[in-house]
């Protein structure tokens, strides 16, 4: 029970909830920020703190601003992009806080973030973050360094005196070198799964074969491919989530869940748009390909790969059966994105349109499908060479 004139109430997930009027609308309706902690204390403090914040003229520093933690600003971020983004990358920015950003610098009061601290901050988690303190890799600390930089952004843009230029701080990154299957380890994978055309095969198929994730062939539904045209309509992706501890978001467990799902899980199933609107697609498909989809198709409805409205097949379930899958080839073991760089490379290879393949894979532009996926194997690497060398010699 709150006590009167304080909106501080019992979360049922043992949390305390603090609310508080962050503005109001053209017609006068109250516009609620939240903050969040695990004792009734804390949680009033932290409303105190975030009341005064919205007290604080613009473009002035005065003594109340040095008393402002990084915590209570990131908590009225996380309450603003709450509407404006996607569920899925609303958890990401969360967990990426509550892991590693959090315990670093969230006490910390927000003057004191400077260059040096958050250069020390991202060292820190390079060397000795994550559970087992053996560091981070570069990849997650270059995303929690972005999203310090969004919410150092976010109050630059409000005219709050920022602390330091997040820019000068970087995060080196190398570049990984993909797997790609070589052409008789596509022949091996091609020939096993014609010989044994069960759906999740057919699923390993599709992907090798139009380059879209595993999100998307489990989202895929029968409707989204057209047979009299000889296409398959790609836009919406399938994500396992967390639904705990997510801040204001404890609706998430009674949000959007696909039938079937347990309300009590920490986790959850979304089938949502993919990660852009380039993703959202129309490719053709082979004709070899559409033999098989004509040929399994029988009278499926609903998923692709289950035939059923009610049902669905997970993208870890998948990942595991593709590992399985490679186990049976007796090919050298490989994510499931491989199949994804190898249809890139393979058109390349033929000679594919670089433009139409990027608006296939979904990429925003040319030069990410180029930088990102499309790696020449060492045979097309000797044809060029091959080439080049008949070019000098007949000159001669």
């Amino acid at each position: 029970m709150s006590k009167r004139g304080e909106n501080i109430y019992k979360r049922k997930d043992g949390r305390w909830e603090g609310r508080y009027i962050k503005d109001r609308t053209a017609a006068g309706k109250a516009v609620y920020g939240y903050v969040y902690a695990r004792s009734y204390k804390e949680t009033r403090l932290k409303l105190q703190n975030a009341v005064q914040m919205m007290r604080l003229p613009a473009a002035v520093q005065p003594a109340e601003t040095k008393l402002v933690h990084f915590h209570t600003l990131a908590e009225e971020w996380f309450s603003h992009i709450r509407p404006l983004a996607k569920e899925s990358t609303y958890r990401k920015y969360w967990n990426l806080w509550n892991s590693y950003i959090c315990p670093e610098l969230g006490e910390m009061r927000f003057v004191d973030i400077t260059q040096d601290v958050l250069e020390d901050c991202c060292n820190a988690l390079l060397t000795s973050g994550g559970q087992s303190g053996n560091g981070l890799s570069a990849k997650t600390v270059s995303d929690a360094l972005s999203l310090i930089r969004n919410i150092f952004r976010y109050y630059a843009g409000r005219k709050f005196p920022i602390p330091c230029d997040t820019r000068a701080v970087m995060v080196k990154q190398t570049t990984k070198e993909m797997r790609i299957f070589s052409l008789n380890e596509q022949k091996v994978l091609c020939s096993y799964i014609r010989s044994d055309l069960n759906m999740r095969n057919v699923g390993v198929l599709l992907c090798l074969l139009t380059g879209i994730r595993v999100g998307e062939v489990c989202a895929l539904r029968w409707e989204d491919i057209s047979f009299p045209e000889k296409t398959m309509h790609i836009h919406q992706t399938m994500q396992r989530i967390q639904v705990d501890s997510l801040g204001r978001a404890g609706v998430y467990e009674e949000e959007g869940r696909l039938d079937g799902q347990k309300a009590e899980s920490r986790t959850k199933i979304i089938v949502t748009t993919p990660k852009s609107k380039c993703s959202i697609r129309t490719i053709p498909i082979p004709e070899e390909l559409f033999l098989i989809l004509q040929a399994v198709r029988g009278s499926a409805s609903g998923y692709f790969l289950t035939g059923s409205e009610k049902n669905w097949v997970e993208p870890r379930t998948m990942q595991n059966h593709f590992k399985k899958l490679l186990k049976c080839c007796e090919i050298e073991d490989a994510n499931y994105h491989t199949l994804r760089h190898t249809f890139a490379t393979r058109c390349v290879e033929l000679g594919f349109d670089v433009k139409s393949l990027s608006e296939i894979l979904g990429h925003a532009s040319v030069n990410i499908t180029m930088n990102r996926y499309v790696h020449p194997s060492m045979q097309l690497k000797q044809a060029n060479m091959q080439r080049l060398s008949e070019m000098i010699l007949v000159q001669k």
